[in-house]
């Protein structure tokens, strides 16, 4: 038995306990070099480098797949193109446009807004302070909607015979000693 192990040590196929460390430190500086893309931030938002621009901008909250292919058509970039290869220019240009975008009256998520009565689109953390606001003053004046949302019942019609049930925790007819 000697003897094999001994010429298994002896083969040149053979690995060899330091150079399988030194390959084992080598492999992963490589990958990290190649699946590490270029991160772009857009609208407080980082998106990676490697997505291409029509759905890496679906990333950005409120922005749909609708809103993104109008943006990309209004600007004249291409849908396929990678969001790492946009300048600074472009990135600006796109952030501009997004702050108060020209686009149709359908596409946007704040039509006749109930301060204002303009129509408008808000993005990011905007969208979620005016949803949460939203949501306070239907509780405050007491609404239907707002009943539901204190109740945390769901707000839009939905069935609730079979979900959104109570005391999920306990089992149907189980009492306890």
């Amino acid at each position: 038995m000697a003897e094999q192990k001994q010429k298994t040590k002896d083969n040149p196929h053979y690995p060899n306990p330091k150079d399988k460390k030194e390959a084992v430190k080598k492999i992963p500086q490589k990958f990290e070099l190649e699946d590490r893309g270029r991160i772009i931030r857009i609208m407080q938002k980082d998106i990676e480098g490697r997505m291409k621009l029509y759905p890496g901008l679906t990333k950005i909250k409120g922005i749909s797949w609708s809103l993104s292919n109008a943006v990309c058509k209004k600007l004249g970039f291409d849908k396929n193109r990678k969001i790492e290869s946009l300048s600074e220019s472009e990135i600006k240009k796109l952030e501009e446009f997004l702050k108060a975008p020209e686009i149709p009256k359908f596409l946007k998520n704040r039509q006749k807004d109930f301060e204002t009565g303009e129509d408008g689109h808000l993005i990011g953390s905007n969208l979620e302070l005016r949803k949460e606001f939203d949501i306070k003053r239907m509780k405050k004046i007491k609404s239907y909607k707002g009943y539901r949302h204190v109740a945390g019942l769901p707000v839009r019609g939905q069935r609730t015979r079979a979900h959104f049930r109570k005391n999920r925790s306990r089992g149907a007819g189980i009492k306890k000693k």
